[in-house]
């Protein structure tokens, strides 16, 4: 495959994978008031915007201001711009570990985008299927679930192919 297209294609799925994030959260933040909630399947699928000023969970709210600045901003910032690099310079990489990697990048850039034009990052996605609950979540967080699914699938692959 010719590199310049692979590395052209790894940037436009971050892109698309933080662009999608956004346009849902811009729609999110036009049309559902804070701590409304909205029944999209009964109470199955629930719209409900949040701002969470923390990471996964809230985990974070409360660090202090330089310290949040640096763990929930500046060290995922250079993690991704890592991620990146080594996805363009490594062209050898499993198409599965680079699609799950390119997920987890764009998923991260959508949230790092919203903390740090906002100051938090706007969830509004809620499931409860009675022994199946989430917290609330928006779609930078699903990509990422999904790329990590999709880089611990690799690495199982990769891991019994070693063994066999």
């Amino acid at each position: 495959m010719n590199y310049t297209l692979r590395n052209i294609s790894i940037l436009l799925l971050v892109l698309v994978n933080a662009g999608c994030d956004q346009i849902s959260k811009h729609v999110a933040r036009q049309n559902i008031g804070s701590y409304e909630s909205i029944d999209v399947i009964g109470k199955y699928l629930i719209l409900m915007k949040t701002e969470n000023s923390g990471a996964f969970l809230s985990t974070g709210d409360s660090m202090a201001g330089p310290l949040k600045f640096f763990l929930l901003s500046l060290f995922p910032l250079l993690l991704m711009c890592y991620g990146i690099y080594y996805l363009l310079s490594n062209h050898q990489l499993p198409r599965l570990l680079v699609l799950g990697m390119s997920f987890v990048i764009g998923g991260g850039l959508g949230n790092l985008y919203d903390r740090l034009l906002y100051g938090s990052v706007t969830d509004f996605l809620h499931i409860d299927l009675y022994a199946f609950k989430t917290g609330i979540f928006n779609f930078a967080d699903v990509s990422i679930m999904v790329g990590m699914i999709m880089i611990i699938i690799n690495l199982y692959f990769k891991r019994s192919t070693i063994t066999a």
